[in-house]
């Protein structure tokens, strides 16, 4: 079982941080990778569509869910 690791990053000029499970960031740092943007950017851009009630740590792990299974932009909007 991984253990969940606390990140850090900037987004919009502002520092924030987040909570992930290696496999999930791992994942999320190959579809950064395979859409040629920064990090920081694909962060940012989970952040700027997920609900407000929800944390950005849940809507990343829905992101990389919906990027595996094959539906990326369904899952950044989505927080149940």
């Amino acid at each position: 079982m991984s253990t969940v690791e606390k990140h850090s990053v900037s987004i919009r000029g502002h520092r924030t941080s987040f909570s992930l499970e290696k496999p999930f960031m791992e994942e999320l740092r190959l579809v950064a990778e395979r859409r040629g943007i920064a990090l920081a950017a694909l962060i940012a851009e989970v952040d700027e569509t997920r609900p407000r009630d929800a944390n950005l740590s849940s809507a990343l792990r829905l992101f990389v869910l919906g990027s595996v299974k094959g539906n990326a932009d369904h899952a950044a909007a989505t927080s149940d």
